[in-house]
């Protein structure tokens, strides 16, 4: 095999507080292929989103590294999109600048980043809407733009941070549908935080099961299945998808045995 694309090698973060400190990660180890889609599951204040700080390079971890190519991961990488529960779009500004502001920081020049930035509104279906504000889209009009400024710099690594949590069930199934079908044509490795297990169940190749806090990983359930045309209906989603209710239930009451990543 390979380099993977993102590697967190023993990654722990404790945080300084008023109350002393508090362990949020421990000892965390992943690898993610060039390609691979990754979901995380687990309860919250489990260190989910600390783990895409850290990968993105927007937080040193308290021990450990990560490794994107092999290389330790120092700050923030011009390769790598994050996208977070607000989708940091900049109210002041159309869609179609935030949509090119990765692009405006690496300098491309302006007649490439026009281009670019209409191609990638097109993807997501907000062509129409190149100047409308934030304020003026719908939260998922406001999530394909999110995906329309990773997709603007050719991102090789996307890590989102539950991107879909404010949507309703309908409208967030259509979002998963459109980001399977992205990360299918681009090609990107792409890292999922989410409190849902249909979500993780749906989008990824396979699924990172963490404790409660300190978060560690107890599973690693392989599932490729997803791939497969009306994942959504196939009788496998809803067993793959009662198995991991159950084993959330186990980890939760400590019946699993921490630290050690197992199949299921």
């Amino acid at each position: 095999m390979g380099e993977p694309k993102l590697r967190l090698q023993g990654v722990s973060q404790v945080y300084e507080g008023a109350r002393g400190e508090t362990c949020a990660l421990e000892n965390m180890n992943i690898d993610v292929a060039s390609g691979e889609a990754i979901a995380i599951l687990g309860p919250s204040g489990c260190g989910k989103s600390t783990s895409l700080l850290v990968a993105a390079g927007l937080r040193m971890p308290t021990s450990g590294a990560a490794f994107v190519d092999g290389q330790p991961v120092e700050g923030p990488r011009l390769n790598t999109a994050l996208i977070l529960q607000d989708f940091g779009l900049l109210p002041w500004k159309t869609a179609a600048e935030n949509a090119g502001l990765g692009l405006q920081v690496r300098r491309v020049p302006k007649r490439d980043r026009v281009a670019r930035v209409a191609d990638a509104l097109a993807k997501v279906g907000l062509a129409d809407f190149a100047n409308a504000y934030p304020a003026e889209l719908s939260g998922g009009m406001r999530q394909r733009l999110a995906m329309a400024r990773a997709l603007t710099c050719d991102a090789d690594l996307l890590l989102m941070d539950e991107p879909l949590s404010a949507l309703d069930a309908l409208l967030r199934e259509e979002m998963q549908d459109m980001l399977k079908r992205t990360w299918r044509e681009q090609g990107y490795a792409q890292v999922l935080v989410t409190h849902s297990i249909e979500e993780a169940v749906y989008l990824g190749q396979r699924i990172v099961v963490m404790s409660p806090r300190p978060g560690r990983v107890t599973h690693v359930v392989d599932n490729f299945e997803m791939l497969r045309e009306d994942w959504r209906d196939d009788a496998l989603f809803f067993d793959r998808c009662r198995a991991l209710r159950e084993m959330l239930r186990c980890v939760a009451s400590g019946q699993s045995e921490r630290g050690e990543a197992r199949h299921a």
